[in-house]
């Protein structure tokens, strides 16, 4: 036996293993942020200046009638604004806050606003540029990992639909559609085995809430019927035929269900997609319990091509190579040999 208990994971083309290795411990203490104040500017809370006079003295001879206090006099000169919101946050929490305001805007221009929004939190442009640029680096490594995690548990769960789920006004608002459905696929979950990943996401022109998701539905685990249905896009502005479901209809509003063939690229179109709205919007990726990046399994001399990767820390297998179980003997790799290997994250 070469490599005991490596994690394995598939890249699209490849199984790919990682070896086990034991690393120490350490302790390593986050230092805590200074906390600073700031300033919510309000528009149109800057002092205004009247140009004029509320009521204009009417000049009849009798000044001494007609003559204003100094305290009037001053109320009608000047309108104060009321007094600026101030908070308590760490430096960091105001990136994140800048960062997430100025999301749509193109990287250059987003970065500027960010130095702009920070500006005067720093005593020195150079120590502004070196924080700012940390954090945006910082954003970029977590959405690459974001990712590699994303496609890593698809390829291992088997996803076979990927479905959009639209609610009627008749049957929710916003805020019902996104508990019910929750709450339905959790359910799914638990009973029928389901699995799914998936993003929130509002359509560009009316700003409507839906779901979109790939889904791993075992073999008559299906709820409700599906049938095929032909309407009119307001999208394509044709006619177009899709597949929807019977339950989610009479519950949510509209389904949408296409099938994922492995052989034809779907799952990856499927991916790619996911990946352009959660780096484009920041969005977040939803999880079902029972995805894993990695399933484990021992590996024999005889399965290994070479080593890969940075500092050669990975193996390369062959497509056809054996699985085993602490010394159990699993079979060749496959969808059905993968099912019952331990895994993890």
């Amino acid at each position: 036996m070469a490599y005991g208990e490596t994690k394995v994971y598939f890249d699209g083309s490849h199984y790919i293993a990682i070896p086990h290795t034991e690393r120490l411990k350490r302790y390593r203490p986050k230092p805590v942020e200074e906390k600073i104040t700031v300033a919510d500017d309000n528009e149109g809370s800057e002092t205004v200046k009247a140009t004029e006079p509320l009521i204009s003295p009417v000049s009849d001879g009798n000044d001494d009638a007609e003559q204003l206090t100094g305290e009037q006099t001053d109320e009608r000169q000047t309108a104060k604004a009321p007094p600026k919101n101030e908070r308590q946050m760490t430096k960091k929490e105001l990136f994140e806050e800048l960062y997430k305001k100025y999301i749509d805007l193109p990287r250059a221009e987003r970065h500027f606003k960010v130095m702009d929004g920070m500006e005067p939190y720093f005593d020195t442009i150079e120590q502004l540029k070196w924080y700012v640029d940390l954090g945006f680096e910082r954003k970029e490594r977590n959405m690459r990992e974001r990712r590699v995690r994303m496609t890593r548990k698809a390829r291992l769960a088997g996803f076979n639909y990927f479905c959009t789920f639209t609610y009627s006004d008749k049957l929710h608002t916003e805020q019902s559609f996104k508990k019910a459905l929750q709450t339905c696929l959790r359910n799914l979950c638990f009973r029928k085995d389901w699995k799914y990943m998936g993003v929130w996401e509002r359509s560009p022109e009316n700003k409507r809430l839906h779901f979109h998701g790939l889904f791993a539905i075992p073999e008559n685990a299906m709820v409700g019927m599906l049938f095929e249905k032909t309407d009119y896009s307001f999208k394509t502005h044709r006619m177009q035929t899709t597949v929807q479901n019977t339950y989610f209809n009479e519950n949510f509003g509209r389904s949408d269900f296409e099938t994922v063939v492995p052989t034809e690229n779907t799952l990856e179109n499927e991916l790619a997609y996911l990946m352009k709205y959660i780096e484009k919007d920041g969005g977040k990726i939803v999880y079902s319990k029972g995805l894993y990046q990695y399933f484990i399994s021992d590996i024999m001399d005889e399965d290994i091509v070479c080593t890969i990767g940075q500092e050669d820390k990975k193996l390369l297998l062959f497509d056809d190579f054996n699985c085993w179980d602490e010394g159990l003997y699993m079979g060749k790799v496959s969808p059905e040999v993968i099912a019952q290997m331990r895994k993890c994250n």
